[in-house]
């Protein structure tokens, strides 16, 4: 045996059957001499299965069997004259030994009757020794295992179901890898036996719920022998004869033993796909008076039928008026809520109960509306709470994608939302009114070292969630200013400009784009992107990074052509948008801005079954749009008429309250709303300007499979961890649920076997969902 071997084998039950057999043929002080060869006799064959590993272990050992001399494996006749000498092309490390499988001691002992084709090796019995019990019976494994004279003495259970175990985790290659050491002072009995082949038997049983047939065909024989067993000794489940429609049953119960194969079919349902197919067929339990939610949560039939009645529920709603719409919500949430916390929802099954959530909030929130006598008053009270209202309705709408569901949440977000948003509206323009319009307020200069990133419909509400977003990257502030009158892309996008002080507007703008001021060109794509290169603002294309030691106008997101285009599908793809603008911003700290500003023009309306209809006579208006229209010469105002904020001898017409000039937008931005006019301005510091935003610290991040164990210190109970593939993007989370930190500990699990060995990174979440602290890791390493 080579001494490479022996060092990494030297403590495993293969190195001390190898020691015995070579103590066998040493003898004792008292031979004349040591023998010539090791009989290794085996009637029943049970050692046969560790042949392998013990040939690579040991070069000294040869086989009676066919002949295949690379195996050193041969006939009585041939395994004689190898042990000759006779056969250059086998050559002996030390005695030889010949193991013997299917003959006994008491085979070679009679040389009178000893079958013909043994005959050649009876003889060796003289000039060898046999390796036997002190009883002359051959060792078996569990003999070998338990004896004191001459085996290991440890303690094996005699009973049928471990001595059947020896031989399968022997035939499997397990048993003789195991540490010598760790089998002392440990009963080796038929469950422990079977540890070792099915070391996750709850795994197992889902893989074979997966695919039956295949995973059986893969086991072999040995394995599924095994599995079976454990079927029946820790889950009371025969798999052949109560077959997997059963076993479907007890995983959707989760009682006893299969608590944990539920737990981990809840962690890993990705790996499994068919097994929700076997759930879906069982019916759904009759439900009692009073149901133990908790025991149907694993049947899809359940979560379905609530998902009907859910279905029903909201759509009622569509006919009622805002305080009925709002308590019938409310009701919905106490009989469905508790189904978010079911595995159908993470599997995105339960689109319904989980927009019901944000349907509570719009109900709970659209009871109060936004206060005050003035536009500053209304737009601190909006920054408050009121965006709250604006960015739950349209969680609840991204929800949903199905045209049955979405209409059953729009129905119910129309009956609660529109009639906030309207007589927030009228409020604003009210005070507008007051004024003459709405405080000018442009941007002012950035300083040196900022890149501005420009957000075409960058909504107030969109911006909170974008700044937790950007938190990864550092310090991040927000605030609100007024963008000019209309609330349309051509002024405004100007209005929020660092350039805008050298830009004006003429009565001939009837199009709302406004002009260079130096030489009253039109402020065209190209006019404008000279106009910032003649006062030292960079303009970048997509993906350019400039000089960060100067100043850059960049633009990035594409969230108002998306809404034009699509309506009601922008809330659900708002996350797509916004990861635009965090890949964005993430080039430009790489490249080394200090500080990036993101601005925007307008924000803009939202509403499911489109906005009401407001009239206004064609041959008043020059132009029309759907919030707004520039009034004729001629045409007298309407009630609700003010100038163009770059020229204000344009006199522009807005619909009232949240109107339309258009029959059913959905989507619409260019009127007077706080919505639409009050945009915000985000203000990145990059970490490594103002240095780290936090003191949570990550430890260690430890991974078990698909488990990941993280312990981070300095954190707190409102903190969570995530596992992601981009820090910033929350949509890339690859974790089957976010975990709270309980003692600056959290353990959590990755949903798909498919991300086994692919780079992520672990983040720290704070009670707003920003970042906090990041490492990266890779799942299962």
């Amino acid at each position: 045996m080579s001494a490479n071997k022996q060092t990494q084998s030297l403590s495993q039950l293969s190195t001390a059957l190898i020691n015995a057999l070579e103590a066998t043929a040493k003898g004792n002080s008292q031979t004349a001499a040591p023998a010539s060869v090791v009989l290794w006799p085996d009637k029943e064959g049970q050692w046969q299965a560790a042949l392998p590993a013990l040939k690579e272990l040991m070069p000294s050992l040869c086989v009676l069997g066919p002949y295949v001399p690379e195996q050193r494996s041969g006939p009585s006749i041939w395994l004689k004259c190898a042990i000759a000498g006779f056969l250059p092309e086998v050559q002996f490390e030390g005695v030889p030994v010949v193991y013997l499988p299917g003959v006994s001691r008491a085979e070679l002992r009679a040389i009178e009757s000893c079958p013909r084709d043994l005959q050649p090796l009876a003889e060796l019995q003289y000039r060898g020794v046999f390796w036997s019990q002190a009883n002359a019976k051959d060792w078996t494994v569990s003999a070998f295992l338990s004896s004191k004279n001459g085996g290991l003495g440890l303690d094996v259970a005699q009973d049928k179901a471990t001595q059947e175990a020896l031989g399968q985790t022997l035939q499997a290659g397990v048993l003789v890898q195991c540490n010598v050491d760790d089998l002392k002072g440990r009963v080796i009995n038929a469950e422990w036996l079977l540890s070792l082949l099915a070391p996750n038997p709850s795994r197992d049983m889902l893989q074979w719920m997966n695919a039956p047939e295949a995973t059986r065909h893969d086991w072999g024989d040995v394995l599924w022998a095994v599995f079976a067993k454990r079927c029946k000794s820790d889950f009371g489940f025969d798999p052949l004869a109560d077959g997997i429609l059963a076993a479907a049953e007890h995983l959707a119960k989760g009682k006893s033993k299969w608590a944990a194969v539920a737990e981990l079919y809840r962690d890993s349902y990705g790996s499994f796909p068919n097994v929700f197919d076997l759930l879906a067929k069982l019916p759904a339990p009759h439900l009692d008076l009073f149901p133990d939610y908790d025991e149907l949560a694993g049947y899809p039939q359940v979560n379905e039928q609530s998902e009907s009645s859910l279905r029903y529920a909201l759509s009622a709603c569509a006919a009622m008026d805002a305080p009925q719409a709002r308590a019938a919500v409310l009701v919905a949430e106490e009989e469905h809520g508790m189904r978010r916390a079911w595995l159908w929802a993470r599997m995105g099954r339960s689109p319904l109960a989980v927009a019901l959530q944000y349907l509570v909030e719009v109900a709970q929130r659209s009871a109060t509306l936004p206060i005050g006598q003035t536009p500053t008053d209304l737009a601190n009270s909006y920054q408050l709470t009121g965006w709250q209202v604006d960015y739950a309705a349209l969680r609840a709408l991204a929800c949903v994608h199905a045209k049955a569901d979405l209409d059953a949440v729009s129905g119910a977000l129309r009956a609660m939302y529109l009639p906030w948003i309207e007589e927030t509206a009228r409020r604003l323009q009210a005070a507008a009114k007051d004024v003459d319009g709405l405080p000018s307020m442009q941007t002012d200069i950035p300083t040196p070292g900022t890149c501005t990133v420009f957000v075409d419909g960058l909504r107030y509400d969109v911006a909170v969630q974008l700044k937790q977003q950007l938190s990864a990257f550092g310090d991040v502030n927000i605030w609100a200013r007024w963008t000019s009158l209309p609330s349309v892309t051509a002024s405004g996008k100007a209005w929020c400009s660092p350039v805008a002080k050298h830009i004006i507007g003429s009565a001939e703008d009837m199009e709302f784009e406004p002009r260079v001021a130096a030489d009253g060109k039109p402020l065209s794509g190209y006019n404008f992107r000279k106009l910032l290169s003649e006062h030292g603002v960079q303009p970048l294309d997509t993906h350019e990074t400039g000089e960060p030691q100067g100043q850059a106008w960049t633009e990035a997101g594409d969230l108002d052509h998306y809404g034009h285009e699509h309506g009601l599908r922008l809330a659900r793809d708002l996350d797509t948008q916004l990861n635009q603008v965090v890949e964005r911003v993430s080039e430009l700290c790489d490249a080394g801005w200090k500080h990036i500003r993101i601005v925007t023009d307008h924000g803009w309306l939202l509403m499911p079954g489109g906005l009401p209809k407001s009239e206004l006579p064609k041959h008043q208006a020059e132009t029309r749009w759907g919030r707004c229209a520039v009034l004729k010469g001629s045409a007298h105002g309407t009630p609700l008429t003010f100038g163009w904020d770059w020229c204000k001898d344009v006199q522009i017409a807005y619909a009232p309250g949240v109107s339309s000039f258009f029959a059913g937008a959905e989507y619409a931005h260019g009127g007077i709303s706080l919505q639409e006019c009050l945009v915000p301005v985000l203000q990145l510091d990059c970490i490594g300007t103002t240095g780290p935003t936090t003191s949570v610290t990550i430890q260690s991040v430890t991974w078990k499979g698909l488990r990941c164990t993280v312990v981070v210190d300095g954190a707190s109970d409102e903190q969570k961890v995530d596992i992601r593939s981009k820090a910033a993007l929350a949509s890339s989370s690859i974790a089957a649920s976010v975990k709270s930190l309980a003692g600056g500990k959290a353990s959590l699990a990755v949903a798909d076997d498919e991300f086994m060995g692919v780079a992520a990174v672990v983040v720290v979440l704070g009670a707003d969902d920003e970042v906090l602290q990041k490492q990266v890791t890779t799942v299962g390493e």
